[in-house]
C-alpha cells in the first residue's frame, strides 16, 4: 500500500451509474451493480449511491429507489443511496414514501440524495413531462420532502420514522446556496467547481445549521481510477471519456467500447481534445499519485468525503480498481 496524506477522518465512497457495455444486456449492468455494491461492502466503502437517468443507452437504470433495496438485501455494512433522486420528476410525497420505506426496512443505512437535472434530450424532457425547473422550484421541493420525512407535511407519510434518512443536495451554483440555507449537506463535482472552491467558501460561510446537519458536509463527486501504472490507468479510462466525447456529436451517451476499439479509431481533432478535457478532470495514476492527487483535492476544497464515479469496460478491472482505492482507506 502507498503511503497518503490523507486526513484519518476522510471517508471514501462510490457512485455506481449502472453503465452498459457494448454486446451486454441491460440486465447484465444492473447485476454489476448489485455485485459491485456486495464488493464495496466488504471492501469498507462508506457508501454506495446509484444514480437516476432515462432513456440513455449507456445507463441501464432509471430507478434507484429499486436499485438500493436490492443492494440493500445484498449488502450488510455499508450505506446506500441515490446520486440523485432528480425531484423534476418526482412529487415530493413519493420520494419521501420511497425513502421512509427503505429506512424502515434497512435502519441507518440509507442515504437520499436529490437534483435537479432534466432528461438528457428534449424527447426525453417531454417523456418525463418537465419543461423547466429552477432553483426556487428545487428548494421548495426540497422542503416539502423534508417535511413528509419529518412529519410536518400536510399529509403523514408513511411509515412513519423517528430518524428520517440523511438528505443530500446535488448542487453547483444556486443549489449550493439552497443547501446552505437548508442546513444540508452536498455532493459537489466537476473540474470548474473544483479548480475554484469559493462556492464551497460561501456555501460554509452561509451555512446554517439543521438537527440533522450541525455542521457543512461536503462530499466530491469526480472520477478516479488507481491502477499499476499511468498508462493503465488511462487506457482503462479511455472508455468513459470516448464515450462522453461521442456524446457530444451524436446526442446519445452509448455503452462502454472496449479500449481496444477505441484505439483502433482514428479521433478527429475535436473528439482528441474532448477525450483530453475529459481526462483531466479525473485522479488517475499509481496508488501514490492518486492518494496524493486526492490529498491535495481534500485540501483545496475541504472536503468530508471522496465519492468515485469510477467505469471500466471490464468489470474484473474494475473490481481490481475499486480493491486499489480500498487500500487508500485512512487507518
Amino acid at each position: 500500500m502507498a503511503p497518503t496524506d490523507l486526513p484519518d477522518t476522510l471517508r471514501l465512497s462510490l457512485l455506481d451509474r449502472s453503465r452498459t457495455r457494448v454486446g451486454e444486456s441491460h440486465a447484465a449492468a444492473i447485476e454489476g451493480t448489485l455485485a459491485r455494491a456486495e464488493r464495496a461492502d466488504a471492501l469498507g466503502f462508506h457508501r454506495y449511491w446509484t444514480a437516476e437517468h432515462h432513456a440513455v443507452p449507456g445507463i441501464a437504470s432509471g430507478s434507484p429507489p429499486l436499485l438500493i433495496a436490492a443492494a440493500a438485501a445484498r449488502t450488510d455494512r455499508i450505506r446506500l443511496g441515490s446520486g440523485g433522486v432528480m425531484l423534476p420528476n418526482h412529487r415530493p410525497l413519493i420520494v419521501a414514501e420511497q425513502f421512509a420505506m427503505l429506512e424502515a426496512m434497512h435502519p441507518g443505512r440509507i442515504d437520499l440524495g436529490v437534483g435537479r437535472s432534466l432528461g438528457f434530450t428534449a424527447p426525453v424532457r417531454a417523456a418525463l413531462g418537465v419543461a423547466e425547473y429552477d432553483t426556487d422550484a428545487l428548494a421548495r421541493d426540497i422542503t416539502a420532502v423534508q417535511d413528509f420525512l419529518h412529519g410536518r407535511g400536510p399529509v403523514t407519510a408513511l411509515p412513519v420514522l423517528e430518524v428520517p434518512p440523511p438528505l443530500f443536495v446535488l448542487a453547483t451554483g444556486r443549489g449550493l446556496e439552497v443547501a446552505a440555507r437548508a442546513g444540508l449537506p452536498v455532493v459537489v463535482g466537476g473540474p470548474r467547481l473544483l479548480a475554484d472552491p469559493s462556492p464551497l467558501d460561501r456555501y460554509r460561510e452561509t451555512f446554517r445549521p439543521s438537527e440533522a446537519t450541525p455542521e457543512p458536509y461536503v462530499v466530491v463527486s469526480l472520477e478516479v481510477m488507481v491502477a499499476d501504472s499511468a498508462g493503465t490507468a488511462r487506457q482503462l479510462l479511455l472508455p468513459e471519456a470516448w464515450a462522453m466525447a461521442e456524446s457530444r456529436e451524436t446526442g446519445e451517451f452509448g455503452p462502454l467500447r472496449s479500449p481496444t476499439e477505441i484505439l483502433e479509431r482514428r479521433f478527429r481533432p475535436q473528439q482528441l481534445r474532448r477525450v483530453e478535457d475529459w481526462m483531466a478532470g479525473a485522479v488517475q495514476g499509481d496508488a501514490e499519485k492518486v492518494a496524493r492527487e486526492l490529498a491535495v483535492l481534500v485540501e483545496r476544497t475541504g472536503a468530508d468525503e471522496i465519492m468515485a464515479s469510477t467505469s471500466t469496460f471490464d468489470r474484473d478491472d474494475l473490481a481490481r480498481a475499486d480493491a486499489a482505492l480500498a487500500e487508500l482507506l485512512p487507518g
